[in-house]
C-alpha cells in the first residue's frame, strides 16, 4: 500500500501490516464467533474465551495486573473519554473538572458536564502543583469529586508530560475524592507504558489501537479497579449489562458485577476485538515490542527535526518555525514523541497556508497532517491567540485550520509524525520535497477568498480599535 507513497500521518493511524491482515483473515475463516450472550459465564462460548483472552493480552501489554485493572472495549479513546465523564455527570453531586492546555478536544469537552472546570494553561507543572496542594478532601467523603485529565503526549506537538502526576497527588494524602484521566492514544503509539506501580498509576486510561497498530478500528478504557466504584451511579444501561430488570410500576435493574459487564453497551465488537489479539501478537514478531519502536521513532524525528531547523532561504531566513516544547529535547524519549509540527515560511518572512502546505505534499505522494490538529488550547497558547482573537477570526469566517489569517499569523499546523513502520527514506523523500518547494519562494497569499476575509478581518480590527478609544464595550 504505500508503493510510491511517503507517509508521515502515524499519530492520525498507523498502518496496518501485511502480517497482520493475513493473520486475521486466518482466523477469522478458521473461528466461528457467535453472539457472546448466547452463552454463560459457567459455560462460555468461543467469544467469550477470545475476548477476555484479548483482555488479558492488552493488560500484559502495558504490564498491569488483572488484579488491579480492568479493559472495557470500546470504538475508540473519545468514546473511552466520554464513558468516563457519563459517569462522573451521575455522580450526586455531579464533579469539578480540571485538565491541561496540551488536551486533545476531546477531553476538552468534558467540561461541558461539569459543575466548574479550569484549564491549566501554565507553561509548566507549577499551576497544577499548586492547586494539588490546595486541595484537601481526605476529610471529606461528601466532598465534590474532582476528575483532573491531561495527555500522557501532546497529539499537537509531541510534548510528553510527567506520567508520575498521579503518583505524587496520591503521595500528597489529599485527594482522597480527586481521580486521574490520562489520555495515552498518541504515546503508546510509539512508546511503551509500565503500569506495573498500580499505585501510582492514572485512575482512567484512555487509547485508540489502531493508532499503535494500524487495525482494528477499536479503543479500550483501562481502569484502575481502586477508581471502578465510580461507574457504580451510572445511570444508562444496554443490553448484556444486566442481570434482572423490572419494567411496570417498580423500576428496578440489577446490573452486572464485572466493571465491563457493567458498562460494555450491547454486543461487543467481537470480530475486531479477535483482529486486536493478532495486531498485538504480530506487532511483537515484527518489531520486537514499543521498546524497540521508541527507539527507532525517537531516532527519526531527531533527524527530520534538526534538517528542518537548519534550513534556510538564500537571505537567510528560517524557511520552518517548528514547535518544540522548551521542556522537551528531540531525542530524549521521556521528554520528546516522534512529532515535529511547524509552519512554513517564504522569503519574505510570511507564513504559507498550512492547506497549501498539505496539499502540494499530496501532490507528490507525501501525507501529512495541516490544521488545528484538534488541540485548541495548545494551538491558541502557541500562535498566540486568545479568546477573544479567535472569536473575532471565526466571525470574520475563518475556521481552524482553513485559510490565512489577517492578525498575520497562522490558524494552524504542519504535523510530521513517525511510525513503527517508518524508515529514514522518509525523511529524505519529505526533506528533498520541501527544498524543491519551498526553499527561496516568496508566500503567495492573494486569492479572492482570503482577500475577503481579510477586510472583514480588518474592518472588525479597527472597529475594535475605535471602540477601546471611545470607551465602548464589545458588542454583545
Amino acid at each position: 500500500m504505500l508503493h510510491g507513497i511517503t507517509y508521515l500521518d502515524h499519530a492520525g493511524t498507523a498502518l496496518p501490516s501485511v502480517s497482520l491482515i493475513d493473520s486475521f483473515s486466518r482466523q477469522q475463516k478458521r473461528l466461528l464467533l457467535a453472539n457472546p450472550h448466547s452463552a454463560l459465564s459457567t459455560s462460555p462460548n468461543l467469544t467469550q474465551t477470545v475476548v477476555q483472552g484479548a483482555r488479558l493480552q492488552v493488560l500484559k501489554l502495558f504490564n498491569a495486573s488483572p488484579d488491579h485493572f480492568d479493559v472495557v472495549f470500546v470504538a475508540n479513546a473519545t468514546a473511552a473519554t466520554k464513558l468516563v465523564f457519563d459517569a462522573f455527570r451521575d455522580q450526586n453531586q455531579g464533579f469539578d473538572y480540571y485538565y491541561h492546555r496540551d488536551c486533545h478536544t476531546s477531553l476538552v469537552g468534558g467540561r461541558q458536564l461539569a459543575q466548574q472546570h479550569c484549564c491549566f494553561s501554565g507553561a509548566d507543572a507549577d499551576d497544577i502543583t499548586e492547586w494539588w496542594l490546595g486541595q484537601d478532601d481526605a476529610q471529606n467523603d461528601h466532598a465534590r469529586p474532582k476528575l483532573f485529565a491531561y495527555p500522557a503526549q501532546s497529539n499537537m506537538n509531541g510534548r510528553r508530560l510527567p506520567l508520575s502526576w498521579p503518583a505524587t497527588m496520591r503521595k500528597e494524602g489529599r485527594h482522597k475524592n480527586t481521580y486521574v484521566l490520562l489520555d495515552v492514544a498518541a504515546y503508546v503509539s510509539t512508546s511503551p507504558l509500565d503500569l506495573s506501580d498500580h499505585e501510582g498509576a492514572p485512575d482512567f486510561l484512555t487509547m485508540s489501537f489502531y493508532k499503535i497498530f494500524g487495525y482494528p478500528n477499536l479503543g479500550a478504557l483501562l481502569v484502575r479497579k481502586a477508581a471502578a466504584h465510580v461507574f457504580n451511579q451510572r445511570r444508562y444501561f444496554g443490553g448484556g449489562t444486566t442481570d434482572m430488570i423490572t419494567c411496570n410500576e417498580d423500576t428496578w435493574v440489577a446490573r452486572k458485577k464485572g466493571l465491563s459487564e457493567s458498562v460494555e453497551d450491547g454486543t461487543g465488537p467481537a470480530h475486531s476485538i479477535l483482529a486486536l489479539d493478532c495486531a498485538i501478537r504480530v506487532h511483537q514478531k515484527l518489531y520486537g515490542g514499543l521498546e524497540q519502536v521508541s527507539k527507532h521513532t525517537s531516532w527519526l524525528a531527531r533527524q527530520l527535526y534538526e534538517q528542518l531547523s537548519s534550513l534556510r532561504h538564500s537571505n537567510g531566513r528560517l524557511v520552518c518555525v517548528i514547535y518544540k516544547d522548551p521542556a522537551s529535547t528531540y531525542g530524549d524519549r521521556t521528554t520528546q514523541g516522534a512529532t515535529v509540527a511547524f509552519n512554513v515560511y517564504g522569503t519574505d518572512g510570511r507564513y504559507f497556508d498550512t492547506a497549501l502546505v498539505s496539499n502540494e505534499a499530496m501532490a507528490c505522494k507525501i501525507h501529512i497532517r495541516a490544521g488545528s490538529l484538534c488541540n485548541p488550547a495548545g494551538m491558541a497558547h502557541t500562535l498566540g491567540y486568545d479568546d477573544h482573537e479567535l472569536r473575532r477570526v471565526y466571525s470574520a469566517g475563518l475556521r481552524c485550520g482553513e485559510g490565512n489569517s489577517f492578525t498575520g499569523r497562522p490558524l494552524g499546523m504542519v504535523r510530521v509524525s513517525f511510525g513503527a513502520c517508518s524508515i529514514l527514506d522518509d525523511v529524505v523523500a519529505f526533506m528533498n520535497f520541501m527544498k524543491a518547494s519551498f526553499v527561496d519562494r516568496t508566500s503567495d497569499r492573494h486569492d479572492s477568498k482570503t482577500q475577503t476575509v481579510d477586510k472583514q478581518g480588518m474592518k472588525m480590527l479597527a472597529v475594535e480599535r475605535r471602540r477601546s478609544r471611545v470607551g465602548i464595550g464589545e458588542a454583545g
